[in-house]
């Protein structure tokens, strides 16, 4: 009789153990808490942020250089989105009101402007394919984010922990044919990322692009003027080209970009 009550005992507590596995498991799945971070970002009607941002190029010798800066952005959806972007070779600011995209240069007290009626989302996937402006980062603000960030991704990993402004974050890992990229979300009610890089492997000496993000907020904005742009005095209207369009770029224009493996 006590050899079948401990066998009772010993099966209760394997299946406890194996269900407590099982749920750990399900807990560290990383496509799960990445799930749980885009669909909190995109179930907010406004966003606000603040973020530095580090950009590394691989000179032709083979030296990897970085660049960084520091910007803010704010979004109303669906249709509304503004960002400033400062860095030592840029101060620039972009400003969609959901029908004209405007970039203003402060530096060369100057801006552009195109129709672009439609989304926050349609608006970032024209910039991205027309006019080779890279914005990294802005797949995570996307309608879409998940279906965005996983659409090449063949395999991620739950890594661990990591500290990042002194917040604790699940730390992820995840990795496409041309990039390794990680990203740092922060746990509970307000799963939002702290931390993102992206790696490429396609290039000499796999350069890193860095964000960080902190002071997020939602249901920020009250004033009707936000999402308003207003070219400041003195300020020249130019025709849209490339090399008006570099001055907006996060890298200094004729920056090389490094060899491809």
């Amino acid at each position: 009789m006590k050899s079948e009550t401990r066998l009772r005992t010993f099966a209760v507590v394997g299946a406890a153990l194996l269900l407590a596995a099982t749920t750990t498991a399900r807990a560290d799945d990383p496509a799960k808490i990445l799930k749980s971070m885009t669909d909190y970002l995109g179930s907010q009607n406004t966003l606000s942020a603040s973020f530095e941002s580090d950009i590394e190029i691989i000179t032709p010798e083979l030296q990897k250089i970085q660049f960084t800066s520091s910007g803010q952005i704010k979004l109303s959806r669906p249709d509304k989105l503004r960002v400033k972007r400062t860095g030592g070779y840029s101060d620039v600011e972009l400003v969609y009101d959901g029908k004209t995209i405007s970039l203003y240069g402060n530096d060369a007290k100057s801006y552009m402007q195109a129709d672009a009626p439609g989304t926050v989302d349609q608006m970032i996937a024209g910039m991205q394919s027309h006019s080779g402006l890279g914005m990294p980062g802005t797949d995570l603000i996307l309608s879409n984010a998940f279906d965005e960030l996983m659409a090449t991704t063949i395999e991620g990993k739950h890594i661990g922990q990591g500290v990042i402004d002194g917040v604790e974050c699940e730390h992820l890992a995840f990795r496409t044919p041309e990039t390794d990229w990680q990203i740092w979300i922060e746990p509970g009610a307000k799963p939002v990322p702290r931390k993102y890089v992206i790696t490429s492997k396609t290039v000499t000496g796999a350069p890193q692009y860095t964000l960080r993000i902190r002071d997020w907020k939602t249901d920020a904005f009250a004033d009707a003027d936000t999402f308003v742009f207003k070219p400041p005095a003195g300020a020249a209207k130019i025709d849209i080209d490339a090399i008006a369009m570099a001055d907006f770029d996060e890298l200094p224009p004729g920056t090389p970009t490094g060899a491809k493996k």
